[in-house]
């Protein structure tokens, strides 16, 4: 093991100290061990190891510097962020700007504070904050600016590294209301013409846009409205027309016009009342030939200020006067009734129809037409007229009969004879007259007197005599009146 670190390394450590310092004898015993024969032969290794430490030495010299212990690296200095972006104003008006943006692209290690809000008046450099303090939102209402005033706007990021650099707007904003055209959003369903019925309620929305409130205005038929039939109510977004209760008068064109500034647009709304129809002016019968039968009618005075869509025409037989419909929804001015019966007489009558309904009334033809058969002349038999005149005679005569005091009786007979005999009644050959207690009554030949609650003095012979211009007869019967028997009489 020649080759030994640890002697090599010691050899190399004495030799520059010999070289500083020569004069000192302390290393000269050092040979006593050189008359050993073993340790004569290392002594040209140690010639031959010499260049070997020679070259050592400038590697382990360039080694120290590697050793030695590095600086702490310092932290990084703090950076603003990048500038934001994408700044525009959201809306203005007289007194306010409103603004919004986005957050820087590269906002670093230290975060983002905030934002300051800056302004100038055009013209100007002299840059102040609006904000008191940081303005976390990216969104801000700039306040109390006079109208009409230039401002320059810029944003302004803040973090621990300072302010970023500021994104202004490309031009000054005048403090104004934003002007927007206004327009009209008519409903799909009043693009067309709107019909109701008299008496219903009309209530009609109406949207539109514009900026500022636009000013709207109604006319009717190109004239103002009357507020006493027509209620208008406007808001910033829609406006409502109102007709509690309509009539016809009501329908004409309707036109809504919204403006602003010098800019408008208008809308029609084509109002459309009606009701039932009145009925045909007038209707005839023009021909009949066989089984059929012609008219013709003319269209109504009063067509409940709408289109009439038809007509239904009926039919009446004489005999039953009920009416029958034989067309419906009929569009013609004139039609042809067939399959009527012969021998029947028969009318006609016709209502007319709009989108309301049918007509209330109709109109009635003045004539009537008889269904004859034709070819036949029907001649009826003669026959001798009968002679019913016949002198009065009783069927059934008068009975006598007993009644008790105080009860009501009555006397029946039945009499015939033509001409219709008159009837008197008699008490004791005394004619009755009209005395209340006594009511007579006549009815198809039965002849009845009817004696309320009679007395003792009621009974007697009671007569009763027909007469016409072929005769008379009388019958008569006995009435007897009775006084009442009491229990304690017959004890």
């Amino acid at each position: 093991m020649p080759f030994k670190p640890a002697p090599i390394k010691k050899a190399a450590k004495k030799e520059p100290a010999k070289k500083e310092k020569a004069p000192e004898p302390a290393p000269a015993p050092a040979p006593e061990p050189a008359p050993e024969p073993a340790p004569a032969e290392p002594a040209p290794v140690e010639a031959e190891a010499a260049p070997v430490e020679v070259e050592a030495a400038p590697a382990e010299a360039a080694a120290p510097p590697a050793e030695e212990p590095k600086p702490p690296t310092p932290p990084p200095a703090d950076e603003p962020t990048s500038a934001p972006v994408d700044l525009f104003v959201e809306d203005k008006n007289d007194s306010s700007v409103t603004i919004i943006w986005s957050q820087p692209e590269n906002i670093g290690l230290s975060g983002l504070d905030g934002y300051t809000i800056e302004t100038c008046k055009d013209g100007t450099e002299d840059w102040k904050a609006v904000n008191e303090e940081l303005q976390k939102a990216c969104r801000y209402v700039i306040k109390n600016q006079t109208a009409g005033d230039r401002l320059k706007i810029r944003v302004v990021a803040l973090n621990a590294g300072g302010r970023s650099p500021p994104v202004t707007l490309p031009e000054a904003v005048v403090v104004k209301e934003v002007t927007d055209r206004p327009k009209v959003r008519l409903p799909r369903f009043l693009r067309q013409r709107y019909v109701a019925h008299v008496g219903n309620k009309i209530n009609l929305t109406i949207p539109f846009t514009g900026k500022p409130k636009p000013v709207v205005t109604w006319t009717k038929n190109g004239q103002p409205l009357d507020p006493k039939r027509v209620n208008i109510r406007s808001t910033e977004k829609d406006s409502i027309l109102f007709i509690r209760a309509s009539e016809r008068d009501d329908s004409g064109v309707y036109e809504m016009c919204v403006k602003v500034e010098d800019f408008e647009d208008k809308a029609q709304i084509i109002l459309q009342i009606v009701q039932l129809p009145g009925p045909p002016a007038a209707v005839k019968i023009v021909d009949s030939w066989g089984f059929n039968v012609a008219l013709e009618w003319v269209v109504p005075k009063d067509n409940g200020n709408t289109e009439i869509t038809g007509y239904m025409i009926q039919k009446a037989d004489k005999k039953t006067g009920e009416w029958f419909t034989v067309l419906e929804h009929y569009h013609r001015l004139n039609a042809t009734i067939s399959d009527l019966i012969m021998g029947n007489t028969y009318k006609f009558r016709v209502f007319s129809e709009n989108k309301c309904g049918i007509s209330e009334s109709a109109a009635v033809t003045k004539n009537e037409v008889k269904i004859l058969k034709t070819g036949i002349d029907y001649k009826p038999p003669e026959y001798k007229e009968h002679d019913f005149t016949e002198a009065p005679k009783f069927t059934t005569p008068l009975a006598n009969r007993s009644t008790t005091v105080g009860y009501s009786t009555k006397l029946l007979c039945s009499v015939r004879g033509f001409p219709k005999p008159k009837i008197q009644w008699m008490k004791n050959q005394m004619i009755i007259g009209d005395d209340p207690k006594f009511r007579q009554i006549c009815t198809q030949g039965i002849c009845s007197l009817e004696i309320r609650k009679p007395g003792s003095f009621d009974g007697g012979v009671y007569s009763c005599r027909a007469k016409n211009d072929h005769g008379e007869t009388t019958v008569s019967c006995k009435l007897e009146v009775k006084q009442p028997v009491h229990p304690e009489e017959k004890k």
